[in-house]
């Protein structure tokens, strides 16, 4: 996102933090994630060089490795290659806030714009103190915390950038249109059928009992719902994490179909990211950052599509909407030298 929208917001957010609050059942909730307290510091494991794991903390499972610890990448200059060491790490790269009420910015301290207009506020019901179906929202954060933070010697490995909200779904007509969002996704046609979804319920199993996904089986999001239509219309939501999970779950995948975001993880990606329009999805955790940070205990940092059910009892406050934010974990395998 260019530098003229940050601006933008950040003067929206100092004149009209409290414009949207006069309302109880608008009231935004949420706030700003502490970068040390906050993070669960166990989900950068496995750490790993080559195809061995070398790190003694972490049991959520890891993806691929490339098999030798040595490796080799093309230079532009003499001598044109180089050579390095393998290594694999998670790091947390983006953060996303996700909400049934437009211009709530769960990450940024539950703060809610009124930019005087209706725009996102689509098709919604208020019952029994929370929205019901209509429209998720959500906000795609860039958050380079180990390059900040320093963790790691080579920073050639690491996501780089400063804090900046990188997309706003209430800006997107694709993310508020079944139909328009068939423009980057045609492919959806194919998977709207009821083979297509019962084939989920394995992917389901299968994520819940080992971690893993089903290899292949992209348009599945686990227990979570179909990753079509791309967009916020969740039209069945389970629980208030279940929906918000899939939301932010989509968006990834929007990233990548819009060439915004790439695989980093396996051998290709030693040397250089690679574009990847169907999403890796075995290369991403999300960790429950608000309204209560998840930091320990079981289901810490999932893969896509594990069942909330196994950690957001207790994450939730009972009785004041439908704001949740998350933390974006990647895997990265990297040429260090």
């Amino acid at each position: 996102m260019t530098r003229w929208l940050a601006v933008w917001m950040t003067s929206l957010v100092i004149g009209l933090a409290g414009a949207g609050a006069s309302h109880a059942q608008s009231r935004c909730e949420g706030g700003f994630v502490n970068p040390i307290g906050d993070i669960c510091w166990d989900c950068m494991f496995p750490l790993s060089v080559g195809g061995l794991q070398v790190s003694l903390s972490g049991n959520a499972p890891d993806t691929d490795n490339p098999a030798l610890p040595i490796c080799l990448c093309s230079m532009p200059t003499p001598p044109f290659v180089r050579m390095g060491i393998a290594v694999g790490f998670w790091e947390p790269i983006r953060l996303l806030d996700v909400s049934k009420r437009p211009w709530c910015f769960v990450n940024l301290g539950g703060i809610r714009l009124d930019p005087g207009f209706d725009i996102g506020d689509k098709g919604r019901t208020f019952v029994d103190g929370r929205w019901s179906g209509g429209q998720y929202h959500v906000h795609y954060y860039v958050y380079p915390l180990f390059y900040w933070l320093e963790l790691l010697a080579d920073a050639a490995c690491l996501e780089r950038g400063q804090f900046d909200i990188a997309y706003i779904s209430e800006l997107d007509p694709l993310w508020q249109d079944d139909e328009l969002s068939y423009l980057i996704h045609p492919e959806s046609i194919l998977f709207g059928n009821l083979l297509a979804q019962a084939a989920c319920v394995a992917d389901c199993a299968a994520v819940t009992t080992t971690g893993r996904n089903v290899p292949g089986m992209y348009w599945c999001t686990g227990c979570h719902g179909s990753i079509y239509p791309m967009n916020g219309n969740i039209q069945r939501d389970a629980t208030r994490v279940q929906g918000a999970a899939l939301a932010a779950e989509r968006m990834v995948y929007k990233m990548h179909r819009q060439l915004l975001a790439y695989r980093t993880s396996g051998s290709a990606a030693l040397c250089q990211q690679q574009l990847a329009p169907i999403w890796p999805r075995e290369q991403y955790r999300f960790q429950l950052v608000n309204p209560n940070p998840h930091v320990s205990g079981p289901g810490t940092c999932p893969r896509v599509g594990v069942s909330t059910v196994i950690y957001e009892s207790g994450r939730t406050w009972p009785a004041t909407g439908e704001d949740v934010g998350f933390l974006l974990w990647r895997k990265r395998n990297c040429c260090a030298f």
